[in-house]
């Protein structure tokens, strides 16, 4: 028999108060005021399903779907709610859910306790009109290999409990948790499909055959085949484009069955696997590409390869134009999961999302940025890719940058090129240069800024604070009593070799109790494919970067003054008045907190041939610091003394040969030395062969001189150690993490090392002691003669390495000669520490993007990676209150 290939939809509704944002249980009142035939009680007592009549085409569904939305929301709009049709309402939480008063609803909810109570989810049913059931039952085992399609283009429920989830739609895995909800297993007949259905009815686990949840089923109660995998669709066009596909998948799947094809074997595991992908990342990430061995692909490539397979069977329902524009305008809009999260980003307030997701539901089947104006701001040449910053789905550019692009694409044809010319003659004037292996380069800035919103910063903000102090803790405790040694907490094998580590210093125990350690931190931090951001890296020796943080901009302000600046832009110097409180900090806390002591800092540089002799002198100069070499040191009477001080190009600046505060005879008193230098401070020597370094030491340990940072900061950010720093802030802090790390290996650790072995391909691997990029392989861009190697070493000296997960770094539009094309890029934030407590640290409102060179991962400029001005917006207001508990897991 032929299937009829009718259409209908079933869509379940939140309902929103629209002046608190929450979810209302009021769906009784307002079912008693409209038709029962259209509108139906769900579970929860805060949602509404709607039933459309059964139509012939793609229009009669869409017109149905915005007739039943307009009546509901004029229903609902006498009570002061609104319609969300999302598979989580954005501001709900677990305390929300209200059962609806019928028996049936009351089994469920003693039957099924917690699953019940979890179920504030919303879902799309599609039917597709096929009678005769042996004939469903044999398209549902067809079709299955569209359907983690189908859902990533529907997922709307990243949100969930106040919190971004980390999917894309929470709400299949919570759907999921149902015993009857996923694949039937091997069922051919519409007989065998009922014997399953009465055993499981005959379990006792299910009550009826409504119960049966299962991905794509004959419907229980029409003469249909039912879709039912799909999140609810906040614009309807998005859910007349999923059923539009899927009649065409059933009809593909008749003509196989007609034609005797054999079925296409997709293993249940493999199933599972795919469905659980596409609820991780939706449109955002990759997708399996239903093939008998399935591989990851990009959600874009296989939504349209999904297009152009059911080309034939479109063209023949008259549906093939429509849907092939219908699929556009969804890949470049993002699904609702994308457009939720970017709606989030803009201030971190929840509120925004609702209000988003309501007005897209009440508003037009096409949404509200029709496809027309979009396409205008398409960038036609630029690859996009998952995880850009900048530009999103189908090459449109994300609304934060839009001023950024159009300013460069209007732009005369010599513009660009005028403007990078102007900046390498910038970069030469300023000496804008760094050191690698003894010779100079230029600091390469990228004209394309980086821009991170006031909410992102704040979420940063408040992990980077976190984390500095208990790594402060750590250092003075490592260092001191060695309290988290003696308590267990960290790993045996960790803990008995820390004081034989490379980042170890035996004199680092010479620093008087209770100092600070690591008044200046770096962090390295990622972006991922999703938007989450990790912490790659920990760096408390002596982070460099936060000098040509500043250059950046001052080069951006001097090249392209006329580049749109955003609201809010934070000004990068202000670090510099942080930096200096910092290095003051320590002599004031020596002094027994004299607010009067007049105390003088200096940074202590190896010289001109330091490979940042340019951060050495700019940060001297510009944050009122005295610039010294080792030539220019003594101790007298128990004291460190400047008997000169050095201006940019190295040389004795006579004006700056004394400086404020304390004297010693014709030289001055020094409280604090922020270090720069190559060698360890103990091995420093002048250039007659003096051990000042010793002496300054001994100074130190009598607590007359401050270091930042102090000797032995290594220990804390070896990269072994970097493994535990969740336990170090549940130790100190007693907190959990606000930020994540990225995951990472001890090959130290037998078992470790095994599974490290086994996937040096897969993995990146690196020194512990590692900086700079040094010694670090990408496991997958590495030949095999090469991962061959560095098993080898791994194997010689587990101790020495550490492996981790390989990150999908965000990107950003880079210009490459008169083009743009996306590089990978990640960030280093700087923190300044004057103590262990919530308010003693503070993180610099500047951050150095660096970039990694064309096809690469390693950002690191001794590596031949380059920089971007980063800007970094302030906040105009304080958050709203609801969201004090927001994390993000992405």
């Amino acid at each position: 028999m032929t299937a009829e290939l009718t259409l209908g939809a079933e869509e379940e509704l939140h309902l929103i108060d629209l002046e608190s944002g929450k979810l209302s249980a009021r769906a009784p009142q307002l079912l008693s005021r409209l038709p029962a035939e259209s509108y139906s009680a769900e579970l929860q007592r805060t949602t509404v399903e709607t039933n459309t009549a059964v139509t012939s085409t793609l229009s009669e569904l869409r017109a149905e779907l915005l007739r039943l939305r307009k009546g509901l929301a004029e229903a609902a709009g006498e009570f002061g709610l609104g319609v969300a049709a999302v598979g989580t309402a954005p501001h709900s939480e677990f305390t929300d859910f209200e059962l609806t008063a019928t028996g049936r609803y009351r089994r469920m909810q003693e039957q099924y306790r917690l699953l019940v109570d979890e179920q504030l989810i919303c879902g799309l049913q599609i039917h597709v009109g096929v009678s005769d059931r042996d004939l469903a039952v044999q398209i549902a085992q067809r079709v299955s290999h569209d359907l983690p399609l189908l859902l990533a283009l529907s997922a709307s429920s990243p949100f969930l409990n106040g919190h971004d989830t980390g999917y894309s739609s929470i709400r299949t895995t919570i759907w999921q948790r149902w015993p009857s909800a996923g694949a039937t297993g091997e069922v051919s007949s519409a007989a065998e499909y009922d014997e399953l259905l009465c055993d499981l009815i005959s379990s006792g686990v299910i009550a009826d055959a409504k119960m049966a949840y299962f991905d794509v089923r004959p419907s229980s109660h029409e003469p249909t085949l039912e879709l039912r995998v799909c999140d609810a669709c906040p614009i309807v066009d998005d859910a007349v484009l999923i059923a539009g596909l899927f009649r065409a998948s059933v009809l593909s799947a008749e003509h196989d069955i007609e034609a005797g094809r054999p079925r296409p074997q997709m293993r249940a595991p493999i199933h599972r696997a795919a469905m659980w992908q596409a609820a991780r990342g939706g449109l955002s990430g990759m997708l399996l590409d239903g093939t008998t061995h399935p591989r990851p692909v990009p959600a874009a490539h296989a939504i349209r390869d999904l297009v152009s397979r059911l080309r034939p069977q479109l063209e023949e329902l008259g549906d093939y134009d429509e849907i092939r524009h219908l699929s556009e305008a969804t890949l470049a809009r993002g699904n609702s999961a994308d457009r939720q999260r970017a709606a989030f980003a803009e201030r971190g307030e929840l509120r925004d999302v609702v209000e988003q997701v309501v007005q897209e539901t009440h508003g037009p089947a096409e949404g509200y940025a029709p496809r027309a104006a979009t396409e205008a701001l398409a960038l036609r040449s630029y690859r996009t890719r998952a995880g850009d910053e900048a530009v999103g789905p189908s090459s449109i550019p994300r609304p934060a940058y839009r001023d950024v692009i159009d300013f460069y694409r209007d732009l005369k044809p010599t513009g660009l090129t005028d403007l990078n010319h102007e900046r390498d003659e910038y970069t030469q004037r300023t000496s804008l240069d760094f050191g690698v292996k003894g010779a100079f380069q230029p600091f390469e800035v990228d004209l394309f800024p980086r821009i991170i919103s006031a909410y992102e910063w704040s979420e940063l903000g408040a992990g980077l604070r976190q984390r500095a102090r208990a790594i402060e803790s750590f250092l003075q405790d490592i260092y001191g009593q060695q309290r988290i040694i003696a308590d267990g907490v960290l790993p045996r094998e960790l803990a008995d070799s820390l004081t034989s580590s490379p980042g170890w210093r035996q004199e680092g125990r010479r620093i008087p109790p209770g100092t600070v350690r690591a008044a200046v931190m770096g962090f390295d931090l990622v972006r991922n494919e999703f938007g989450g951001w990790r912490v790659l890296e920990d760096n408390v020796r002596a982070p460099s970067g936060a000098a040509y943080a500043m250059a950046a901009r001052a080069l951006m302000d001097a090249v392209v003054p006329d580049l749109p600046r955003p609201q809010g832009l934070r000004d990068p110097r202000s670090a510099l008045a942080e930096l200096r409180r910092a290095l003051l900090a320590g002599p004031r806390a020596t002094a027994g907190g004299d607010p009067e002591l007049d105390a003088v800092a200096a940074v202590l540089s190896s010289g001109t041939a330091s490979s940042a002799w340019f951060e050495h002198n700019h940060l001297a100069a510009d944050a009122g610091l005295l610039l010294v070499t080792p030539d220019d040191l003594d101790v007298v009477g128990g004291r460190v003394v400047a008997t000169a001080s050095r201006d940019a190009s190295g040389a004795v600046d006579a004006t700056g040969s004394r400086a404020p505060g304390d004297s010693a005879g014709d030289s001055t008193i020094i409280q604090s030395l922020y270090v720069r230098i190559d060698p360890e401070l103990i091995d420093l020597v002048t250039s007659s062969g003096r051990t000042i370094g010793r002496e300054i030491l001994e100074v130190a340990e009598s607590g007359n001189v401050f270091l930042a940072n102090a000797p032995g900061n290594g220990v804390a950010d070896d990269k072994a150690m970097y493994c535990n720093i969740h336990d170090v802030i549940g130790y100190y802090l007693d907190e959990r993490p606000l930020l994540e790390s990225v995951p990472t290996y001890r090959t130290s650790d037998a078992s470790e090392r095994r599974s490290v072995l086994e996937r040096v391909g897969e993995l990146v691997t690196k020194p512990v002691d590692g900086e700079g990029g040094r010694g670090v392989l990408i496991g997958p861009k590495a030949t095999a003669s090469r991962v061959a190697e560095r098993r080898s070493e791994i194997a010689a000296d587990p101790s020495a390495w550490v492996a981790q997960e390989l990150v999908a770094l965000s990107s950003l539009p880079t210009f490459a000669g008169s083009h743009l094309e996306p590089r990978h890029v990640d960030l280093r934030a700087f923190v300044y520490v004057r103590g262990t407590g919530p308010e003693d640290v503070t993180v610099a409102d500047l951050a150095l993007t660096r970039v990694a060179p064309a096809g690469s991962m390693v950002v690191n400029s001794s590596q031949g990676g380059g920089a971007k001005d980063t800007w970094i917006l302030g906040s105009d207001g304080s958050p709203d209150e609801r969201n004090a508990h927001v994390r993000t897991s992405r």
